[in-house]
């Protein structure tokens, strides 16, 4: 299973890679949970558009300063193609400097958090259930099975400017092992001790009163200035002495800079902006978690969600707790019970097909790209409905004062990090409420959005493999006379309609339906050439003329062995016979389709 996979990204990567100038435009490449994202030397050679027709592409977009390319769960696997053709590994990230202010930062912290999100991610669930078993009496407190497990969860998230002084220094290319050294002094028991000593001193200085554990921003800050002492002290050291004098000399001047300068106002700042974030939940917490709530999937939409990871893991670290959290997840679920409403509803075998697993990936793991770009999004109220879900949800959530005690991807399975302050009564109704309207008001707005986003495409009436009209063994079909279209050489008999509307035209025989949409596009499903002939033998027509159909509803069946023992083609035609009056009717690139499959695009 595993190996179709890959070989089923080969293509999608070498076509987002043509896309995109080729390996030769490629910056930089890496991948978060579920994007390809791409820094390109000369953005006007990417086709976004071409990108975003590869196979298994959910959604391209543009922001902060990367080129990104939704792929969804898989994305490892198209990632590892990329890597084959351009060369390069997982991590490099882009040249400092590209873009305005703000795109530079959100792309700093993508290529900062990028690699350890799931490690941060997971291990928190395991430190939100512990909490839960402390609390509940399953695990004794103060025993050595707390102790084990909790330096089994919290080690991660103690040590976690070790793990940001990596992709530190990767991005920022420093010496990744120098930049251990200097961070590992933020960490070093002897100055844990002389940092709450009482009248501590240092070179004649007070010693600043400062913990580091579990801190983001001083480690950040400490490697982006490493980087700049390193290549200094690299140009003016003689070959002969460089290799080892630069990482003590580094070291000599960083940690006594970062202990007395970097980290304190680092850390100034970071409780600033904890305190910030808490006097807005302190003055109007619905204000708050209504902007959070209704806003947060817009910010996954352009992937600006990274700029939060750090003010999330800060505010943990500085006061225990993430408020902002409590809102996300009523967003996150919001999204999620709208994915789950056109999974239920929908009669489309290909939303089906998508929604099940981005539904699931969204409310158990919170991952919600799936969703929005393979689901939501594209039928626009399912993603509105969710935004609406999310900020009411969140303004109720907010208010209840309910807070994660660790950094968890706010989801199903992380709803133990939030039992632990504030009203669970009133924040449970508040991301019931965010599910309740996210799913309900996509129950009932779905066939309106459905019918909306189906008009400028026409679907697959069968399950099978399209062919364009010129290989169709049928002077009239093949020369476009009846109109623009495709063929498909079916996989089975059953035959689904390509569109919604009224049936207009059924034959005795069964062998033919057409079809006219609400607006006007006027389509013909024919079955197999010159079946005509066969007299209603082996067809089974299920609708009747002047009878509405829904996208994918089934117009009939054909037995598709009579037709070849009868010695036609069974080759499904399907045109759009009103071309002429359209503004554009365009087939979509050929391939194996399923049922509903968009396979024309029409543009009155």
């Amino acid at each position: 299973m595993s190996h179709t996979k890959e070989n089923r990204f080969e293509e999608t990567a070498r076509r987002v890679v043509d896309a995109l100038g080729g390996p030769e435009n490629l910056a930089s490449a890496t991948h978060c949970a579920t994007r390809l994202r791409f820094t390109l030397r000369d953005p006007e050679k990417a086709d976004m558009a071409a990108a975003g027709a590869a196979p298994g592409v959910l959604k391209t977009l543009v922001a902060g300063g990367q080129h990104q390319v939704v792929i969804g769960n898989d994305v490892p696997l198209a990632y590892r193609e990329v890597q084959r053709i351009v060369g390069t590994h997982e991590g490099e990230d882009a040249e400092a400097g590209e873009g305005n202010l703000f795109h530079r930062f959100v792309a700093l912290i993508s290529a900062l958090f990028t690699p350890i999100i799931w490690a941060l991610a997971g291990v928190a669930i395991g430190k939100a259930f512990l909490q839960m078993a402390l609390q509940l009496g399953w695990v004794a407190a103060g025993s050595g099975t707390e102790a084990v497990l909790g330096a089994t969860f919290d080690g991660v998230f103690y040590f976690l400017p070790f793990f940001l002084a990596l992709t530190a220094a990767k991005h920022f290319k420093v010496n990744p092992y120098v930049a251990l050294a200097v961070v590992s002094a933020l960490l070093h028991p002897q100055i844990a001790e002389l940092a709450v000593a009482p009248g501590s001193t240092a070179f004649g200085l007070p010693f600043p009163s400062m913990s580091y554990a579990s801190s983001v921003i001083p480690a950040i800050v400490a490697v982006w200035v490493t980087g700049y002492v390193e290549r200094w002290w690299q140009r003016v050291l003689p070959g002969a002495l460089r290799n080892f004098l630069t990482p003590a000399l580094v070291v000599l001047v960083m940690v006594p800079l970062v202990l007395f300068t970097i980290g304190p106002v680092t850390m100034w700042l970071s409780h600033g902006v904890a305190g910030g974030v808490n006097a807005l939940f302190d003055v109007a917490p619905w204000l708050a978690g209504a902007l959070m709530g209704g806003l947060w999937q817009v910010f996954v939409l352009f992937g600006l969600h990274w700029g939060f990871v750090p003010v999330f893991l800060n505010d943990i670290a500085s006061s225990g707790w993430e408020p902002l959290l409590a809102p996300v997840l009523a967003a996150v679920m919001a999204q999620g019970a709208a994915t789950l409403a056109v999974l239920t509803v929908t009669r489309s075998s290909r939303r089906r097909r998508v929604a099940g697993p981005a539904a699931l990936s969204a409310v158990l793991a919170g991952v919600t790209e799936p969703a929005i770009y393979g689901v939501n999004l594209p039928l626009k109220l399912p993603f509105y409905m969710g935004i609406a879900g999310g900020a009411v949800g969140g303004a109720i959530a907010a208010f209840s004062g309910a807070a994660a005690n660790a950094f968890v991807l706010p989801a199903a399975l992380s709803l133990p990090a939030f039992l632990h302050r504030g009203s669970l009564p009133a924040f449970f109704l508040g991301v019931g409420v965010a599910m309740a309207i996210g799913y309900v008001g996509t129950a009932i707005t779905l066939r309106r959005a459905e019918a909306r986003a189906d008009g400028a495409t026409v679907g697959a009436p069968v399950a099978g493999r399209t062919v364009a009209l010129a290989e169709i063994p049928d002077e009239v079909f093949a020369s476009k006379a009846m109109g623009e279209g495709v063929g498909i050489v079916p996989e089975d008999g059953c035959i689904v309609s390509p569109v919604a509307g009224t049936v207009v035209a059924v034959p005795k025989s069964g062998h033919a339906f057409g079809l006219k949409t609400d607006d006007g596009v006027e389509v013909l499903v024919h079955v197999g050439l010159d079946t005509v002939t066969m007299r209603g033998e082996g067809f089974s027509p299920a609708v009747s003329r002047g009878q509405r159909v829904d996208r994918g509803q089934t117009l009939g069946s054909v037995d598709l062995e009579a037709v070849r023992r009868a010695g036609h083609p069974d080759t499904v035609i399907l045109v759009v016979t009103n071309t002429s009056a359209l503004g554009s009717v365009t087939p979509l690139a050929l391939g194996a389709v399923a049922p509903g499959d968009p396979v024309i695009a029409v543009a009155k």
